[in-house]
């Protein structure tokens, strides 16, 4: 079993080849669909303690992908994300506080469609390796939600049984390797 080992103060990249976002909407009430950003950068800023640390991460708004075209069109569309007019999604992080051996609260405020509110995500820290070519790596995995329509993400049908196609809650998982700059 690994050691976990606090990561060196200064900044990390978030690694795009090792690090995947990924959201999950309700569909059919009950279905669960599942998307990934395939464009993104960011950076974990490590201070001399996790309260002195911060993230930051621009995501290509238009890189979602759902592995169906027709279903990645719309959410490109006005209806959702309108990455004509919004072409990046943003994270900015406000606070990290400790909540447990390795794990932590990471709050921040999320931008999307323009639109700025706050979000709190569960943080695990799984330490620092060194991959086969001697690159030390910082392993981290999140995860959090969002209410959809609190970033004008409002676009529905309601379904004859009751409901609503699109579920209005959006999770998210984050993975994330990130190399010392």
């Amino acid at each position: 079993m690994q050691t976990v080992i606090e990561p060196t103060t200064g900044t990390w990249a978030l690694d795009p080849t090792h690090t995947e976002i990924l959201v999950i909407a309700r569909h059919l009430i009950a279905a669960k669909v599942r998307g990934t950003f395939k464009s993104f950068q960011g950076t974990i800023s490590m201070g001399d303690s996790p309260e002195n640390s911060s993230v930051e991460v621009t995501v290509d708004a238009a890189s979602i992908d759902t592995g169906v075209g027709d279903r990645d069109a719309h959410l490109r569309s006005p209806d959702f994300l309108d990455v004509e007019q919004f072409t990046t999604l943003e994270f900015r992080s406000t606070s990290v506080t400790p909540a447990g051996k390795d794990r932590y609260k990471l709050v921040g405020d999320l931008t999307i469609k323009g639109i700025t509110n706050p979000i709190e995500m569960d943080l695990e820290y799984g330490g620092i390796t060194t991959d086969p070519w001697g690159n030390q790596k910082a392993i981290f995995s999140a995860t959090g939600g969002i209410e959809r329509e609190l970033w004008g993400l409002t676009w529905n049908v309601a379904l004859e049984s009751g409901g609503f196609l699109v579920g209005k809650t959006f999770k998210f998982e984050i993975e994330a390797q990130a190399a010392a700059v």
